[in-house]
């Protein structure tokens, strides 16, 4: 019978931070990431048996690729462990989890360092955005726009358009309730930004300028450097180990992979309610395996690259129905305090965006919920929460749901 899996330590960056402005680079951030994830362990480098490395852009922001050996170079006690990087876009982070619960479960290894790292800072931001356009289709999709992803989540905003109708004040809406939750987050990117008030500043082409399509400014995530990491373990270590203290154990996971292109999303199966019914799937993968249905969990992180892409996530993990996302926006349901609170430290949006490091830190931040360590941002008895990360326009979808650990 395959091993339950632990979280044991959890460690965050601060994604305010411009690394390129204090002269560090991979080296000082994996460094940091690494020893903090350690040390809120209480496990030396010396007890993992295994690391994996989510990382998208290192050769395009900095040059730097083979980051699975990034950290034993900064680490001594790493030096001669397995380890691997993966790539899988914005979900590069949850793609290295995976791989270390494939390990873990097969009996491979009994303690797995995860680590998300990301420096986007090194180059403008005009220039940023082209790079992390690598990530779409490139040479098919969307070749004349200047900030591809933009273009690509206005387009699904478009599409929702097309099917329901869709109110810009709700965009709005979630842009201001992630911007409001960073506040409350040390280490959110926006925790001390000024910014419009978009109830009444929304479509101000001067205080919002227009990015691409319909979306403005305040629907966009920022250029963010910053780290996250996890220790795993196995059900064999903690009983061996009784004095490591586990966050929370990983319950369930989905995976899903479908094409590059968003064309080819969009046309793929018109007959689903779901504008992209592989993100529907994914979740009801994790909540399988997890044994539970979405009244069970009290709290989600979602991947709020844009606006358009947490309105698609509301309806698809199944919090209102196809196209009315809408109704849980506007009856406070994603709000702290709330039926189901979303990204309650701020997402990426308000939190920020280092891209290979979402994914991980998302499950940073479900395991500081179900152990009651999140702070300000706390939802009050959190016992369940999950996870969505995206891919590109969703080509990888992966899921996790995490419960306490009592």
């Amino acid at each position: 019978m395959a091993e339950d899996i632990w979280i044991v330590g959890a460690y965050q960056s601060d994604f305010a931070r411009n690394l390129t402005r204090e002269g560090r680079d991979y080296a000082d951030l994996a460094r940091e990431v690494v020893d903090g994830t350690l040390a809120s362990s209480g496990l030396s480098g010396r007890d993992v048996g295994t690391v994996h490395v989510g990382n998208a852009f290192g050769e395009m922001f900095s040059a730097q690729g083979h980051l699975g050996a990034m950290p034993a170079t900064v680490n001594d006690q790493l030096w001669g462990v397995p380890a691997s990087r993966h790539e899988a876009a914005c979900a590069s982070g949850s793609a290295a989890v995976l791989g270390a619960v494939a390990e873990l479960r097969a009996g491979f290894h009994e303690v797995a360092l995860v680590v998300g790292l990301e420096l986007e800072k090194t180059v403008p931001g005009r220039v940023g955005a082209q790079y992390l356009g690598a990530a779409a289709w490139t040479g098919h999709e969307s070749v004349d726009a200047d900030n591809m992803w933009a273009y690509v989540f206005s387009r699904v905003a478009d599409e929702y358009d097309r099917r329901w109708g869709l109110d810009h004040a709700h965009l709005h809406a979630i842009a201001s309730t992630n911007f409001a939750a960073a506040k409350r987050n040390p280490n959110a990117q926006t925790r001390v930004w000024s910014l419009p008030d978009l109830t009444v500043d929304g479509d101000d082409d001067e205080a919002n300028p227009r990015v691409e399509g319909r979306l403005r400014r305040s629907d966009c995530t920022q250029l963010t450097d910053g780290g996250a990491g996890v220790v795993l373990v196995t059900d064999t270590y903690l009983r061996t180990n009784p004095a490591v203290r586990p966050l929370a154990r990983i319950r369930g996971w989905g995976h899903r992979t479908v094409g590059l292109g968003l064309t080819q999303k969009l046309g793929r199966d018109p007959e689903s309610p779901y504008v992209m019914p592989h993100v529907h799937a994914t979740v009801q993968d994790a909540f399988g395996r997890a044994q539970v249905r979405l009244d069970d969990v009290d709290g989600f992180e979602v991947h709020d690259c844009f606006t358009p892409s947490e309105y698609m996530a509301i309806d698809h993990i199944g919090l209102t129905g196809p196209g009315e996302s809408w109704k849980a926006i506007e009856n406070g349901d994603i709000a702290l305090g709330g039926r189901l609170p979303i990204n309650p430290g701020g997402g990426l949006i308000g939190g920020g965006h280092p891209v290979g490091a979402t994914g991980v830190r998302m499950l940073v931040d479900a395991a500081r919920q179900v152990s009651g360590t999140a702070g300000e941002y706390q939802v009050e008895g959190a016992r369940t929460f999950a996870t969505l990360n995206f891919g590109g326009s969703t080509a990888t979808t992966i899921s996790f749901v995490v419960g306490a650990p009592g």
